[in-house]
């Protein structure tokens, strides 16, 4: 697959059934918070866009703002309760969304459909009923969807 300089992805991450109170923000950079584009009692739903630096290498090498870690091994930080910015919060917690598991196809998939963005889930809540946190699996695996949000 060609290299895809200064392209970029679109990425949907949807946090299931999430705590109910708990504030989440997606991480951009070191110290930056962006708001999610659609929150229900049973989802919150964050867009990110993330650089393609070169499609060809294994994993894909993605960067960009949102882009947490090594680059072989990229992931997505999703903060909540007082590392989301509540400071009333009981919780202080963040999920690593692992970005090395979508697939190049997927995403030479999506830069031909413009509009188009790469979704996950993740489960919202962790086993002891609070906020989502570490390195989680996928309950929905990447995919490409449509462009509007749910």
């Amino acid at each position: 697959m060609p290299k895809a300089a200064k392209s970029q992805l679109l990425l949907r991450v949807i946090l299931l059934d999430p705590p109910a109170g708990v504030k989440f923000r997606a991480q951009r950079g070191r110290d930056t918070l962006a708001e999610p584009v659609a929150e229900a009692a049973d989802r919150i739903v964050f867009e990110m866009p993330i650089d393609v630096a070169d499609a060809s290498a294994s994993p894909p090498r993605l960067t960009g703002e949102y882009a947490q870690g090594p680059a072989g091994g990229r992931f997505l930080y999703i903060n909540s309760g007082t590392s989301a910015g509540d400071p009333g919060s009981p919780w202080t917690r963040r999920v690593k969304v692992h970005l090395s598991t979508i697939d190049p196809v997927l995403i030479q998939r999506h830069l031909d459909a413009p509009g188009s963005v790469i979704e996950c889930a993740i489960a919202g809540k962790a086993k002891d009923g609070g906020p989502c946190c570490a390195t989680v699996p996928l309950v929905q695996d990447w995919e490409l969807r449509s462009g509007s949000s749910e």
